[in-house]
């Protein structure tokens, strides 16, 4: 079991020494992210709805700023609580820093998300499903891999491929990726396990966190933190209760400011997406209620703004109830056997009004019409370019043609004498990592559709 006076370092993976600066270590992991070059690619990446628009919606890069800015709100109060918990020496870090591990992780918690949003990963996914049987180099391409690379590769999975980012040392970059702090690291580790570990059983193993390449950099945030280790093949660790938190942080977020891109769009009407709301904050404290309708009535004659304010409403009330789930359960946090979400910790007429907006989400919001199109158009870009560099990167003879996609490849993602599975990761690496701009222009240069621009 864990504990708090434990469960956390400024120590940074792949760097032996620890610097004398201003900026404490945890902002450092912040500022390191907001600088990165893959940061950056995320506001080019679809988080629902179409980019670019008339209407400015959403994109990974601004929902991950949101997302940090709750993050911190959450690690600031949470931290405030564990301080009178912790030994004298732990205090200084949940009173000051915890709120920027979070901030931090929440920031890189989507880094290693592909171009179209969660089609995007699926295309990735069935691509290797799809071309198993497909004879390369004498054998079938299902044949060049072991049970869990293979697992890896057909089951994609954002979570660990943020990992990957992360810690991985490419080709002429820094050994331990960004450097970031354990504690980092593990706050982003949703899902600690193994592909081959991944079945739905517990909602720590519900998905996966890391690829076999990076299962030994894994174990070592893992046992540096005190992480609960709960089997060893294949390999599962339980959540860092830091987890909890950045979980809380996003899903507080695309839960009401996807609605509120939805509304914008006129995709929700007003009526609908301002009585959810209402419904939602009647649930919580009842003396906020009258300032309530009194600020709505002041706005009724823009339905945007209205929107606004209970969205910023809506965003303190689900803050104020993890924080509260997070305290009442922060033994059972330690253990990390805490099987759920902070938000499906709550009384019943809470639940209940966030259960009809998640309803209403899937049916209007997920299933539009405009949703649906960039899912496809994403599914079929990045399927297709898989399908050019992966056979031109794993053939032993590749021909002309896969010689000239090979050009292609950055750098980074070539290494001497590498295996079948670190070449064909570190194409997924590649593919994954493009924005949704760059991947359909590759996907029309390749098809003949249309020639490259002049840079």
């Amino acid at each position: 079991m864990m504990n708090w006076n434990t469960c956390f370092t400024n120590a940074r993976f792949g760097q032996e020494y620890r610097s004398d600066q201003a900026r404490t270590a945890y902002e450092r992991d912040f500022d390191r992210l907001i600088f990165s070059a893959a940061f950056r690619r995320l506001q080019d990446k679809t988080q629902v709805f179409p980019l670019p628009g008339p209407v400015l919606v959403h994109n990974r890069l601004t929902h991950s700023l949101e997302v940090a800015s709750v993050g911190r709100s959450l690690g600031k109060l949470v931290g405030q609580e564990l301080a009178d918990l912790a030994a004298p020496a732990a205090r200084e870090f949940y009173q000051a820093d915890l709120s920027s591990v979070i901030a931090a992780a929440c920031l890189a918690h989507d880094i290693g998300n592909p171009a179209f949003g969660h089609s995007g990963e699926s295309a990735i996914s069935a691509y290797f499903t799809d071309a198993a049987a497909e004879t390369l180099n004498g054998i079938s391409l299902r044949e060049h891999f072991n049970e869990a690379e293979w697992q890896d590769l057909t089951h994609f999975e954002g979570n660990a491929n943020s990992f990957r980012i992360l810690t991985h040392h490419y080709a002429n970059r820094q050994q331990g990726g960004y450097q970031l702090t354990y504690s980092t690291l593990a706050a982003i580790a949703k899902y600690p396990c193994a592909s081959l570990a991944a079945d739905g059983s517990a909602v720590h193993r519900k998905k996966y966190g890391f690829f076999q390449s990076e299962q030994e950099s894994f174990r070592k945030v893992a046992e540096t933190l005190g992480m609960v280790a709960e089997q060893e093949d294949p390999l599962v660790f339980r959540r860092h209760p830091f987890v909890y938190l950045v979980e809380a942080a996003d899903d507080i977020c695309y839960r009401v400011i996807d609605w509120e891109d939805a509304h914008r769009l006129g995709i929700l009407d007003s009526k609908t997406a301002v009585e959810a709301l209402v419904n939602l904050l009647e649930t919580g404290r009842k003396e906020r209620m009258d300032r309530i309708h009194v600020t709505l009535d002041k706005l009724k004659g823009d339905s945007r703004e209205q929107l606004a304010f209970l969205r910023a409403m809506s965003i303190n009330l689900l803050v104020e109830t993890a924080v509260q789930n997070f305290m009442k359960n922060e033994s059972v946090l330690l253990t990390g056997m805490y099987n759920r979400s902070l938000l499906d910790d709550m009384e019943p007429a809470m639940g209940a009004a966030l259960k009809e907006i998640n309803s209403i989400t899937m049916k209007r919001i997920y299933n539009h019409e405009t949703v649906v199109k960039i899912e496809l158009a994403g599914y079929e870009v990045m399927h297709s370019l898989l399908s050019h560099f992966i056979p031109a990167v794993l053939n032993q003879r590749p021909s002309h043609r896969e010689k000239k996609v090979l050009q292609l490849l950055p750098d980074q993602y070539r290494e001497e004498g590498a295996g079948n599975y670190v070449k064909a990761l570190n194409v997924v690496d590649f593919i994954a990592g493009m924005t949704d701009s760059y991947a359909m222009e590759l996907y029309k240069n390749l098809h003949g559709i249309s020639l490259p621009r002049h840079t």
